[in-house]
């Protein structure tokens, strides 16, 4: 049996930013695609759950390619935005989109583990995470940080995928097991996006989820569901 060296594993370990570094390139389309285009449809309602002051500073975690971060800038343009994301080629690809918005200024992106970030108490108006939670191994302590890093007031806003319920759940679960993997694999060219059916599989449900951010510090934890709950919006308040 051949061996593997330890570099080549961790490049595909399960979540990991070597594991989006090897799709960074088409992320973003295949996003589009094999979510019908929903999934800019539930950013926009995250980007409007965040309650930024003017002059303020938002914290997008997960950022990826940054379509969060963007879309904040665009919203609030009197903010700026700290993007933090464990992957270096998803940020290389959002500082390209980033700079050709021209909002350099406004938008800075950085490496970093969402368990343990490097900002001070209380930096932050608002942050806010999207379909990452589910890559972060410690999920409590990602909420944490997440409420730490937030000022008192402020908003910590998850957007992530979840099990699809209702009379539509086995259209809705068809699609995501079968239909998104096998989508992904074959437009990506790499066989990263099984991860996704298994991610989704193992999120806990909304009500456990929400009582994970209220035990993590948050209150008034509300969860707004869509696609009859492919996606599920939570927010809390520091």
């Amino acid at each position: 049996m051949t061996s593997q060296a330890p570099t080549d594993l961790a490049r595909r370990a399960d979540g990991s930013g070597r594991m989006f570094d090897q799709i960074a390139q088409r992320y973003d389309m295949l996003n589009r695609l094999m979510s019908f285009g929903l999934d800019r449809r539930w950013r926009r309602a995250l980007v409007q759950a965040m309650r930024p002051t003017d002059g303020g500073e938002l914290l997008d975690v997960a950022t990826g390619t940054a379509d969060v971060a963007m879309a904040l800038a665009r919203a609030y343009p009197n903010t700026t935005i700290m993007g933090l994301d464990p992957s270096v080629g998803m940020l290389d690809v959002g500082r390209v989109k980033v700079h050709r918005k021209a909002i350099d200024d406004r938008v800075t992106l950085v490496e970093g583990d969402a368990q343990h970030m490097a900002f001070e108490d209380a930096r932050f108006d608002s942050a806010c995470i999207a379909f990452g939670i589910r890559n972060v191994p410690d999920r409590m302590a990602g909420l944490r940080e997440m409420a730490r890093v937030t000022k008192p007031g402020g908003s910590v806003v998850v957007l992530e995928l979840g099990e699809p319920k209702g009379p539509m759940a086995p259209f809705a679960r068809f699609h995501v097991h079968y239909v998104v993997p096998r989508m992904g694999a074959l437009l990506s060219g790499n066989a990263e996006y099984d991860y996704l059916q298994r991610s989704i599989a193992a999120f806990p449900p909304s009500d456990i989820f929400a009582q994970m951010m209220t035990d993590a510090g948050l209150h008034d934890v509300t969860v707004r569901p869509f696609a009859f709950g492919a996606a599920n919006l939570y927010v809390g308040t520091v």
